[in-house]
C-alpha cells in the first residue's frame, strides 16, 4: 500500500512462537541427570510448569545452570555427553503430560558469599522468548539478597520448598502466583 509520499506502508505480521517441539528436538541422554541417581549428595529438583489457569504445561522445557557444592561456577565441556563423572552444572528437562519436570543434581553452593540458587530458563509454546528466573535453596534463616528483597511479596515464587522427594520449585507463567522473571541486558523481551 502506498502513502501520499510514495513510500510503502508495511503491515505487521504475527510473531513466531517457540514449540511445541521440545520432546522431539532437544532432549538428549542424561539431560536431566547432572549426577547419577544415588550419587552421594544427590538431590531431586522438581516441580510443575503451569499456565495462568493453574494447568500443567506439557511440552515445556526447563534448563538449569548452577554452581557446584563448593560455589564454583564450572565452565567445562560435556554437558550434552555425560560421562557419569564430570559435573558440568547444566541440565535440561522437558515436562511430561502434567507439566512436571525433574533433575537429579547436587545442591549448589553460594557463589562469592551470596545465597545458593539454580539459574532457570523456561521455554514453552506461546512464548516468543525464553524466560529467566532463579530457584533459591530454602533460606533457613538467611537474610534475603537484593533480588529477593526487590521481589517483595512475590519473593516466595523464587524459593524452592523442601518436600518428601527433594526440592520443589513450581513455575507459574502468568496470573495469580506468577513466578518472578528476570531480564538481562542484550536479551530481547517479548
Amino acid at each position: 500500500m502506498s502513502t501520499a509520499t510514495g513510500s510503502t506502508r508495511l503491515t505487521a505480521t504475527p510473531g513466531q512462537t517457540v514449540g511445541p517441539f521440545f520432546h522431539y528436538a532437544l532432549p538428549y541422554d542424561g539431560d536431566r541427570e547432572l549426577v547419577a541417581p544415588g550419587t552421594p549428595g544427590a538431590v531431586l529438583l522438581h516441580g510443575t510448569v503451569r499456565d495462568g489457569d493453574g494447568n500443567g504445561i506439557q511440552d515445556a522445557l526447563v534448563e538449569i545452570w548452577q554452581a557446584d557444592p563448593s560455589g564454583r561456577v564450572l565452565q567445562r565441556p560435556g554437558s550434552r555427553r555425560r560421562d557419569g563423572h564430570v559435573f558440568t552444572g547444566f541440565g535440561r528437562s522437558s515436562t511430561d503430560r502434567t507439566g512436571r519436570y525433574v533433575f537429579t543434581t547436587l545442591r549448589p553452593g553460594p557463589v562469592d558469599g551470596g545465597l545458593p540458587f539454580f539459574a532457570v530458563t523456561v521455554f514453552a509454546r506461546g512464548l516468543l522468548n525464553r524466560l529467566f528466573t532463579r530457584a533459591y535453596l530454602p533460606l533457613e534463616g538467611a537474610a534475603p539478597d537484593a533480588l529477593l528483597t526487590a521481589a517483595g511479596e512475590r519473593a516466595g515464587t523464587l524459593e524452592c520448598v523442601r518436600d518428601e522427594d527433594g526440592l520443589r520449585f513450581d513455575i507459574t507463567l502468568q496470573g495469580a502466583g506468577e513466578t518472578v522473571f528476570l531480564s538481562y541486558p542484550g536479551h530481547s523481551e517479548a
